[in-house]
Formats: structure tokens, sequence, C-alpha cells
């Protein structure tokens, strides 16, 4: 932190130097400023002054000193003005007309137009942010004073976790407690390893147009339907770990897996999947969490055109290591309690609540100020917890409740990363064609048989379908009949691929044989031949057909329906539609 000299040097304007001067008791009129910040400086750090001017203070002005001197001698200056008012910033007139010394509007003021504080820049990872500080030498110097900080009560109405910034210096009442029960628990998986495994093979199939910085509408619910748990913001979510995980890419606004990397991530085990997918989500400027939380709609401009996700969620995730339980439950009402009291700022570069434009569900006022810090920040750490966590693996949920799992402890660095066993089947071929892929089958072999057959459903197993659409999309990926048949041939060991499976490989091993087109048709049928040639024969019934497919059946235009229902019925002719 500066020392006193700097600070008089950097921080100290040419309107508050005679206020220190009298503050001090010293005499610098006439004297140019370098003259007269040596003698302040002397002065303010004489132990005889600085007891004199400590004594001075009232008991609550000493206990705003006493907190800011133990969190390390700084704070943000949004955090500090929260808790001890605004500093008013004041030239030379106005200083003499408020008289800020001797009528502070605050316990701020009163400490910074004493020169116990002051305030400067300083840059932190969520970009530059001003800082009120106790100048270090004289922080040292009241620090061993008689009446110093260490012998002060604490202010009754302070709360009890806003005593440090620090979280190891935490007292124990300002950790998150532990619970003892919980309801209604939903215990973490790793579903969103084959959920990725499923994208991945998507993208090498479709490679998908974007909208945006997701992928299009229509193949995220194509995409969706394929996916263990099928939600659209799991489809999102699954997509923005791909791309910070390093395992798609995104090239003329069509989405790609990145063949080397994604291959390397399929064929490893699934304990290091979930590690590389935590880790590209911790580091990820792609995947904007406060952009998904349910009830929150940001909008551009401001401050939050310069938002980077990473910062945010990680200045987070280190306040939720420091204060939640290990092992135990703890309360999520608690847990943003807790963060609100100690690091409100944690995604605000320098605590501007102002200059953000984000709309709360069904609203048309925008949520500024501090006061809507829990539907904003208290909303954002729940979706940490309750979504990427959870859907990560890293933390069991409960009503109203949360629990770091094995993952979770190693993601945070309190345990080694788990290796658990993993057993793995081998995929069921059945004789029609059918392939039954557990999720203990090697996510690179399910990618595989994803590529070349058709996709029937997800689940546990997975089904797949080895067919002439399937083949013909293989082709057009470069991957050939004999291709099919060596992985067919493995997946089976010693047992003989099916005939049918055989036969269906030989018929396509040069491609399709023919091209024939299938259309979906509306199709007028009558009980009698001479029924069709009376409404053939009939102008007003003529126009509505198209061509006859025999003696009692002929083509209903495209979107004539209703019309020729309606002119049967003018003509006296009962007509029924029968759906399938």
């Amino acid at each position: 932190m500066k020392t006193l000299n700097l600070t008089l040097q950097d921080d100290t304007d040419a309107g508050l130097l005679p206020v220190l001067a009298k503050v001090w008791k010293v005499n610098v009129t006439g004297l140019e400023r370098t003259a007269a910040l040596g003698i302040l400086h002397d002065a303010m750090l004489d132990p005889s002054r600085a007891q004199a001017v400590w004594s001075a203070l009232g008991d609550d002005q000493r206990g705003a000193l006493q907190m800011l001197m133990g969190s390390g001698g700084k704070m943000p200056a949004a955090k500090f003005g929260r808790l001890f008012g605004e500093i008013r910033q004041m030239g030379m007139a106005q200083i003499e007309r408020e008289k800020p010394m001797e009528k502070p509007a605050s316990v701020a003021e009163a400490l910074f137009y004493r020169g116990l504080v002051a305030q400067t820049f300083e840059m932190a990872d969520s970009g530059p942010r001003v800082i009120v500080y106790v100048p270090e030498d004289l922080g040292r110097l009241l620090a061993g004073q008689k009446n110093s900080y260490s012998d002060l009560k604490e202010l009754p109405d302070e709360p009890a976790a806003t005593r440090t910034a620090v979280a190891d210096d935490l007292p124990d009442e300002a950790l998150v407690e532990p619970l003892t029960e919980v309801t209604h628990i939903k215990q973490a998986d790793t579903s969103i390893v084959d959920d990725v495994a499923t994208l991945l093979a998507y993208l090498q199939i479709y490679s998908p147009a974007m909208d945006g910085a997701s992928i299009n509408g229509e193949d995220a619910a194509a995409l969706k339907q394929h996916f263990l748990k099928a939600d659209d913001e799991r489809v999102e979510f699954a997509f923005g770990l791909a791309i910070s995980a390093d395992l798609a890419e995104v090239q003329s606004a069509k989405a790609f897996p990145k063949r080397a990397e994604a291959r390397r991530w399929l064929s490893a085990t699934r304990a290091e999947q979930v590690q590389a997918l935590a880790e590209g989500w911790k580091t990820s400027t792609f995947y904007r969490d406060l952009w998904h939380v349910p009830g929150l709609y940001p909008e551009p401009g401001g401050e939050l055109d310069e938002y980077d996700a990473a910062v945010a969620r990680n200045s987070a995730l280190e306040i939720v290591n420091d204060l939640v339980p290990k092992q135990e439950w703890w309360s999520m009402e608690g847990l943003i309690n807790a963060v609100k009291e100690t690091e409100p700022d944690f995604q605000r570069p320098g605590g501007d609540y102002e200059s953000w434009y984000i709309r709360g569900e069904g609203s048309d006022e925008y949520l500024t100020g501090f006061d809507n810090w829990e539907a904003i920040e208290g909303a954002l750490l729940e979706f940490y917890i309750t979504g990427p966590m959870h859907w990560l693996g890293l933390v069991d949920r409960a009503d109203e409740a949360a629990r770091l799992t094995a993952y979770g402890r190693a993601f945070f660095g309190q345990t080694p990363w788990p290796t658990p066993a993993e057993p793995e089947d081998k995929i069921t071929v059945k004789d029609d064609g059918t392939l039954l892929i557990s999720r203990k089958v090697s996510r690179v072999d399910r990618f595989q048989a994803a590529r070349f057959a058709s996709w029937v459903s997800a689940g546990d197993p997975y089904t797949y379908k080895v067919d002439g659409v399937g083949i013909q999309r293989a082709a057009e990926q470069g991957i050939n009949t004999g291709h099919i048949a060596s992985f067919i041939s493995r997946s089976l060991g010693d047992a003989p691929v099916p005939a049918n499976i055989t036969r269906l490989l030989e018929n396509w091993r040069g491609g399709a044989s023919a091209a024939v087109s299938l259309e979906k048709l509306q199709v007028l049928r009558t009980t009698a031949p001479e029924t069709l040639d009376r409404i053939a024969d009939t102008p007003a019934l003529r126009r509505y057909l198209g061509a006859r497919l025999g003696p009692m059946a002929v083509i209903v235009r495209a979107g004539q329906l209703e019309g020729l229902r309606a002119a049967l019925g003018e003509q006296g002719i009962l007509s029924e539609v029968i759906d399938g």
C-alpha cells in the first residue's frame, strides 16, 4: 500500500492541504507545495500528534478505521461507502462553506478530511476500481497508540462477517453453517460427459449454423432430443463447454469439432473428461453465466459490454471455497448472505451498481442499485451452484441446500482429482441392425457409431440403427461400408456379423443403386368409379384435383382439401377426412 509521502504527493489536492494542516496543527501558509507537504508529512507521523488526532475521533470513526486496518489497510470504495457513507469530493471554496472536517456528512468523510484515509485507483481482476486505504506507515503508527484499534469495542450494528475482507481470517460465525437435515436430494452425476459426446457427434455430422453465440434453434431442438437431459439450457451449456474446453470451434458461422482435441477427450476416462469440462467452464469467457440466469435479461450497453465471465466466476468460486463446509450440506441462503456481507462486488468493477442494463422477469424497469443485489448477484451465485456446478457433478442439490461432491472438492483443490475404476461395456449388436450402447461404453466408440448409424433414442442404453440412411450419411463423411463392417466386427469380438447387416452393407458397397423420392400426398377415394367420373367432369370440383391414381382415387392439390370439401358439399356429396 502507499506510504504517507506518496499519498500526500499523489492523492492530496490543493484544496485539501490547508484542511489537513489545520487538523494536524501546522502552519504551511505561504510555502510552496513541496515544502508544505514535507512539514505535514512529519507532523502526521509524529506519535504525539497522531495520538491527539486519534483521541479526538468518535467511537464510530475509530471503529471504521479499525475495520479498514483489519482488512489489510484497504477496501473498495463502493463497499466502504456502503458501510460508512460517501466521501464528498470538494474544491477549496466548497470546503470553506461546508467545513467537512467539523461537520462531516458521514464517518468516511470525517476520516478523509483528517488525512487518516485516502482514495486512489488500483487494477483488480475485474478492472480498475477506486479504493479507500490507510497510508502504510501512518497505519503502523496508529496501531501502536495506547488507544489503538485493538482495544476498541466493536460497533454494535456491524455485521460480524464484514469485519474483514479476507475470508481466511473470518471468525467462525461468519462461515456458512453446515446443515444437519435436508430434503429432496438430487445427487450430481456425470451425464454432462455423455451429452457433450453426443454434441460432438452432431457437430461432426451436421456442422450446424450459428445464431449469434448459440447453435441455431432448429439444430438445437433436434440435438436436445438426443441428450440424456433434454433441456434448452443444457444444450447451451454443453456447447459452451465444448468451445471452452477446446473441443469445438466456430468457422464461417458454423460449428465443428476440433478433431484431434475432441478425439483425445473422447478417448479419456470419465473422470478425466469431467475434469477437462470443469476446468473449461472455470476459465470460459465464451459461456457467460449471467446471460443464462433464469429471470435475468442483460442488454448491451455500459460497462456490461466489458463483462468478463471468467473473472466474475473465479472471484465467486474463491469466495464459495472459503465460506462453505467441505463435506457437509450448507444453506444456499446462508451462502448468498455471507457473500453479500464479505465480498458483494465480486463481479462489479469498482462496485458500480448503476451502469448495467439488466431487466427482471416481466419488468420494463432496469435492476440498478445495490438494493437489487439479491436479484442479480444472489441469483447468479445460486445459478453457479445449482446450474453449472451441479451439471458438472461438482455439487449435490437439495431443497435450498447444496454439498460438494468428491469431484467438487478436487475442483477447489482440496483433494486430488478422483480416479475411480471404470469397467467398460461392449456394444450390443442386434440381428436387425440395432446397436445398444450403454453409458459404460467408451465415448469414442459411441461417437464413431453415431457417425454411421441412424439415431433412434437417448438413454442408458442409447439406441442406434444401421440402415441405408445412416450408411449414406457416413459416406458423405468419408466412411465406407468396409469401415462400418470392421467397427461392428470389433464390437462383436469372436461372434459373426449378423447376416442382415452383412447383406445391407454389401448392397451399399458401391453406394446407392438407384434413387427414388417419397412424397406425402392427400388422396380422394370414392366408393364407385362413377362417383369419381362425376367429380372429374364437374369444373367446380375438377379444379381442386391432380393426377388420377386409378378408377376410384385421385390426388388432391396441395392446400386445397378444405376448398374441395366445401365444393363437394355444394354438389350434394358427403365427404369424410380419415387421419393417418
